[in-house]
């Protein structure tokens, strides 16, 4: 039970942390190009998985956990793309809260059929977070759904799932090595799509606190996800996780001053009570 509550904790904070991360990404993209943040910020995210390694002396993993690692690194990656082609090409009020629901449910499924069902409270928790996940993601405009504005919403949800599914299959006492691995093949695919379509460009000064905070941020984020996932199941730990549109929307809310809409603060509160049932 001890060791349910610290991954659910650690869940938790890692949401915290990729809303957080995400919030200051958004930040940086107004002025600079979204993939010149994300690879930048990913190059931080290296430096200091790399300076943690050293500090706490993690031993070097089995190959198998760095090509876990590896691939989720890339299912992640398409994940990213995917989901910013979403948001530039089909209306944001589909885009993200499809994105969001199914990288929530499919790591539910597979941890149903490899973990067993959990308690009944927790199941209802996990409904509920996943509806509470669904309605904070959305804008608030309305817009027709077509069948064209779900498809790359939709491989954007299975790559956000893959890399919480693949994180969850590394061996017990492996978190930094894996995420590692997981930068080194999401940088140089960033690279090539960068160069390839010369979209390079060094952003204003006064943007790197702000690059460099959305790298910490995302970094601390995988890497708390991995203990969770660690230490816990991957239902809990992939569904608390995925309630960090929740910190992005109360930080755009409390700095930016941005409205949320009725159906948003019911989406918070239903996140909070939804932790409470899974908490029992």
């Amino acid at each position: 039970m001890a060791s349910e509550l610290v991954s659910m904790l650690y869940a938790l904070a890692s949401g915290l942390a990729w809303g957080t991360g995400d919030f200051s990404g958004g930040m940086a993209s107004r002025r600079t190009s979204v993939l010149i943040v994300v690879i930048l910020s990913q190059t931080i995210g290296i430096i200091c998985l790399l300076s943690v390694i050293a500090l706490f002396s993690e031993p070097f993993p089995q190959w198998p956990d760095l090509f876990f690692g590896a691939c989720a690194g890339m299912a992640g990656v398409i994940g990213l793309i995917t989901f910013y082609q979403g948001l530039a090409n089909s209306p944001m009020g589909i885009v993200a809260p499809i994105a969001a629901a199914i990288s929530a449910m499919l790591p539910v499924l597979v941890s149903f059929a490899l973990e067993g069902l959990p308690a009944v409270s927790r199941i209802l928790g996990l409904a509920l977070a996943i509806a509470a996940i669904w309605i904070i993601s959305q804008a608030g405009e309305t817009a027709s759904m077509q069948l064209r504005h779900l498809r790359l919403p939709a491989i954007a949800g299975l790559g956000f799932a893959s890399f919480f599914i693949l994180i969850d299959q590394v061996s017990q006492g492996a978190v930094f090595w894996p995420l590692v691995a997981a930068r080194c093949t999401t940088l140089p695919l960033l690279a090539c799509i960068i160069l390839g379509k010369r979209l390079w460009q060094v952003p204003p000064r006064r943007q790197f606190p702000v690059i460099i905070m959305a790298g910490v941020f995302d970094t601390a984020g995988n890497a708390l996800f991995a203990l969770a996932a660690n230490v816990g199941r991957l239902d809990m730990s992939a569904v608390l996780a995925s309630l960090y549109p929740a910190t992005t929307v109360l930080l755009a809310w409390f700095i930016l001053q941005e409205r949320l809409n009725r159906k948003q603060w019911m989406g918070v509160i239903a996140a909070l009570v939804a932790v409470v049932l899974m908490a029992l």
